[in-house]
């Protein structure tokens, strides 16, 4: 199993989700995040002042897929989430060692059907 997270701008969010149901991947969850990277944030105007915005806005989305789904699920979030600017955000592959559903102490795939 391995777990993909996705650090995304908001606005794609929406598309990405519809994109990924469509394609039959129907669990994730999905948190509210800020961050900068090399861009190191953007400047703001108010009232004729200039301020430094230093975290933007990001969407983080995370799922537990099966190893052979991962690939798949990576292009999806390139398509969907992709502007082709800097500020389009990350994805992150991690390996899943286990799985365990509380209510029932179901283990490994079992666990996250």
């Amino acid at each position: 199993m391995k777990k993909i997270e996705a650090i995304i701008r908001p606005e794609a969010f929406q598309a990405l989700r519809e994109g990924l149901t469509s394609n039959g991947f129907n669990g994730l969850t999905v948190s509210e995040a800020a961050g900068c990277g090399k861009q190191k944030g953007k400047q703001g105007l108010f009232r004729g002042n200039t301020y430094e915005i230093a975290l933007s806005p990001r969407v983080r989305v995370e799922m537990i897929v099966e190893d052979s789904e991962t690939e798949e699920i990576i292009d999806l979030i390139c398509e969907y989430c992709s502007t082709g600017n800097v500020g389009d955000g990350k994805i992150f592959i991690s390996d899943i060692r286990d799985v365990i559903r509380i209510r029932s102490k179901e283990r490994g795939k079992q666990a996250f059907i």
